[in-house]
């Protein structure tokens, strides 16, 4: 007799906005690659106020497991019963595992990051990073660039969320050699001396996609390697400034897919087809 099932499997992904986000294009090629068939990614546009109720959501429909993304990689973490190592030290979290009601938080951001550069031949030990942005998912890179040898970190952000920037601060002095903090008042000019540049703030994100972050790109010189963390566009104006200028550069399409991955591992047990993943997301947003 055929089986009669037809019970659905959900993940998916909350933030605010989150219409943008590509996440379920490549998490549903992966699914299907991979045999998958009743499995789902949902996108779920989840407001601040109503983060605790799509947490208790999340577990009434028995979802297997939840990306976060902007606003909520720090406020979710009251809701969860248990965290991983990385994220209890980053103090933000971008993937839950439900396992019967029991939800583990975990952060694979930096991770995916980490791995993107590495893809791009870029080495951080013993390399001066600046990172514009203080929230989760700088919060994520900025470990793992520390965790990885960089020599010296700046972290620039808003005066208005100093806050982030001295916790942050706080947090790098416990793993990284020389942690700074810029307040960004104004135009930032990039130190001649920088070898990484990191944009790990949302400006530049769909839909102001004309948006730019307030640096002076004259200062961007050629021996730079300029990152974005936003995968759409995945062509941002921060990157064709850094492009003009001679820099080499990478979009956040690698650091979205090599994390989706990792979820996808801890979600399934089994590693996905990167390459798939990565045709899925360019056949998407072009």
């Amino acid at each position: 007799m055929k089986e009669q099932n037809y019970l659905d499997v959900l993940v998916g992904v909350i933030g605010h906005p989150v219409a943008e986000n590509p996440g379920k294009v490549i998490q549903e090629a992966a699914f299907g690659e991979m045999g998958l068939k009743r499995w789902q990614y949902l996108t779920i546009d989840v407001k601040p106020e109503d983060l605790e109720d799509a947490v208790r959501g999340l577990k009434a429909f028995g979802m297997r497991g939840i990306n976060c993304t902007i606003p909520h990689k720090i406020k979710v973490i009251p809701f969860l019963d248990e965290l991983s190592e990385a994220a209890r030290l980053i103090g933000a979290v971008n993937t839950i595992v439900n396992t019967e009601g029991h939800l583990y938080g975990d952060n694979t951001d930096g991770k995916g990051l980490m791995e993107s550069l590495r893809e791009n031949g870029v080495d951080p030990k013993g390399k001066k990073a600046v990172v514009l942005g203080a929230g989760g998912a700088a919060r994520a890179i900025c470990v793992e660039l520390c965790l990885a040898g960089t020599e010296d970190i700046t972290v620039v952000n808003r005066p208005q969320d100093r806050a982030l920037g001295d916790s942050l601060t706080e947090l790098l002095s416990r793993v990284c050699r020389n942690p700074r903090y810029v307040s960004w008042e104004g135009t930032y000019r990039i130190p001649g001396d920088t070898d990484i540049l990191i944009n790990a703030t949302p400006i530049g994100l769909y839909p102001d996609v004309d948006a730019i972050p307030n640096v002076d790109v004259g200062t961007i010189l050629p021996s730079m390697f300029v990152q974005d963390v936003i995968p759409n566009p995945a062509v941002t104006p921060f990157l064709r400034a850094a492009q003009a200028r001679g820099a080499k550069w990478n979009t956040g399409t690698g650091m979205l897919i090599n994390q989706a991955a990792i979820n996808i591992q801890m979600w399934t047990g089994r590693k996905p087809d990167k390459a798939l993943m990565r045709r899925a997301l360019d056949e998407a947003l072009s």
